[in-house]
């Protein structure tokens, strides 16, 4: 009989997806030591299905006014139900944006009992906030694929001292826990962060890997005001969020009108590719995303049932229960430390010392269950085994797509001559009937003839001297090189010098060059070599004889 009970042990697990297997091993053996050490009243709510199912989703945090419900309407290029912009505090609600065939506003006290999304354990933060939680539903292609949830603007001054009537930090540690993207908003005139700002951030601590601070308003001071704001906000964030190099700041005006500086134009079209990039591949990561929040918990849990079970047996049987109840939680340090060296865990894994010490207080210590070894050894099975499988599978679990629609389609355009560096850099001349190189050629030929070409042609030496003028690093003056040498001859003629003439200044106005050379910059008297002609460099001829 046991023959059998170890074969089935062994029995491979088969998963369809990566969520699928999450629900799976969570309720089997990862829910079974959370429930036995009351882990879902100290530290985390229990997870249901739709946290599994639900969509990728992106938390935006800061203080009033920084434009944190503009940056949305901004990605969805429309207005959803229930928006407020304004310059004062205008969206005193947690609002989650979300896909909907019919637009309306859910209040949270409906969501919190609606099994279908991920909120239902918000509960827990009572009514006062349910009141001031709300779904906006609407039609936008961005959210077939992402869930945005826009936060109250963050209190500073005199404002700080009204009580909001529920755990505002609290609720922004609960979604921190949830969410694949937090994305921390300043605006460039005002980066003072005040008490509740600063512990709003101190709650995302341990997630700081999902952190992304953006710069806004960015066009509203001048080039040398955002160089001083850009290196006080990276001074002001390094004070707050307590990792050895800052989270990526992305600067820009996230908005749709016009910019008051244009020389920023350049700057803020690459930031915003860069933002837009690590947004939109968020839905094909989302998988990894659980994975790694998942083992993150499974880790959490196991800390948790050690403090619990060594307080258990360090309780008398009998008397004087509640002196020392007082004793262990004053020397919960030291508790900690121990836990610490007996099992190997990570500083940054042991739970927050004091909010540990004020749940201990309301805690009953002669409730607590000792140490159960069989259910560490089997979420210890589970990290080793089961999250080993489903790893494996991640790659065939890249089905998702990216975000598409609203401003995405927009700054990702590369068809309209306003996509990203088209018609300019390496794309210009793209289209036109004429080389683009044939504009300067007067200039380029003077400084041809003047390098004394034999037979129309000049050496690779010769052609350095010149080159090397442009101050470009070797290594992009070789490249320059094999892209203009377009017979690969080893010599240029006076179309292909003049082309590395142009690919010299492309490269001096900051953009950067290709692998391989574009069409539209072939020299005409070279096409002939991409059509089959067949001709050597020493016939090719440059149609210019020096």
């Amino acid at each position: 009989m046991s023959f059998f009970k170890r074969k089935k042990e062994t029995e491979p697990q088969f998963y369809a997806t990566v969520a699928d297997g999450l629900k799976k091993i969570y309720k089997g053996k990862l829910l079974p030591l959370e429930e036995t050490y009351d882990f879902h009243e100290f530290v985390s709510p229990q997870l249901n299905e739709p946290d599994f199912d639900a969509k990728p989703m992106v938390l935006l945090v800061g203080q009033y006014s920084t434009g944190k419900t503009s940056f949305i309407r901004y990605l969805l290029e429309r207005d959803y139900p229930g928006i407020r912009i304004g310059p004062e505090p205008t969206t005193d609600s947690f609002t989650a944006v979300m896909y909907g065939e019919n637009e309306q506003v859910i209040p949270g006290n409906a969501l919190a009992v609606d099994k279908s999304k991920q909120f239902r354990p918000l509960s827990k933060f009572g009514g006062s906030f349910l009141n001031r939680f709300q779904c906006s539903i609407l039609k936008s292609t961005v959210l077939k694929c992402v869930t945005m949830i826009d936060t109250p603007g963050i209190l500073s001054g005199e404002k700080q001292r009204v009580d909001r009537g529920y755990d505002f930090v609290g609720v922004l540690r609960w979604f921190a826990e949830r969410v694949d993207r937090i994305i921390l908003l300043f605006d460039a005139n005002k980066l003072d962060i005040s008490d509740e700002f600063r512990r709003s951030i101190e709650a995302i601590h341990g997630y700081e890997d999902k952190v992304r601070i953006v710069l806004n308003k960015a066009d509203q001071v001048d080039h040398q005001e955002l160089m001083r704001v850009y290196g006080a906000l990276m001074w002001s964030i390094s004070k707050v969020i307590q990792v050895p190099e800052c989270p990526k700041i992305f600067v820009g005006s996230f908005w749709d009108q016009q910019l008051k500086h244009d020389l920023y134009r350049r700057l803020f079209e690459k930031e915003l590719q860069c933002l837009f990039d690590d947004l939109q591949d968020l839905p094909r990561y989302a998988a990894m995303r659980k994975l790694n929040d998942f083992i993150k918990r499974a880790r959490m849990a196991k800390i948790h049932a050690y403090i619990i079970s060594n307080l258990k047996e360090d309780m008398p049987k009998m008397f004087g229960k509640q002196r020392k109840k007082k004793e262990l939680i004053k020397n919960l340090p030291v508790l900690l430390k121990k836990i610490q060296e007996e099992n190997m865990v990570a500083t940054s894994d042991l739970p927050e010392l004091t909010s540990m010490q004020e749940q201990l207080n309301n805690a009953d210590f002669t409730k607590f269950p000792p140490l159960k070894e069989k259910l560490i050894a089997q979420v210890n099975h589970m990290l080793d085994k089961d999250i080993a499988d489903l790893m494996a599978i991640v790659p065939t679990d890249f089905t998702e797509p990216v975000i598409r629609g609203g401003a995405f389609d927009d700054v990702k355009d590369m068809t309209s001559p306003f996509g990203f560096e088209k018609c300019e850099g390496i794309d210009l001349g793209s289209g036109e009937p004429d080389w683009i190189v044939t504009k300067e050629r007067e200039k380029w030929d003077d400084i041809f003839r003047s390098l004394g070409p034999s037979k129309g042609k000049i050496t690779g030496s010769v052609a350095k001297k010149e080159m090397v003028k442009s101050r470009l690093p070797n290594p992009v003056l070789a490249k320059v090189w094999r892209l203009a040498d377009v017979d690969q001859d080893g010599m240029l003629d006076a179309d292909e010098f003049a082309l590395s003439m142009h690919l010299i200044n492309i490269k001096l106005d900051g953009f950067d060059l290709p692998d391989e050379l574009p069409g539209h910059l072939i020299p005409p008297s070279k096409k002939k070599l991409f059509n089959g002609g067949g001709a050597s460099g020493s016939e090719s001829g440059s149609g210019n004889s020096y």
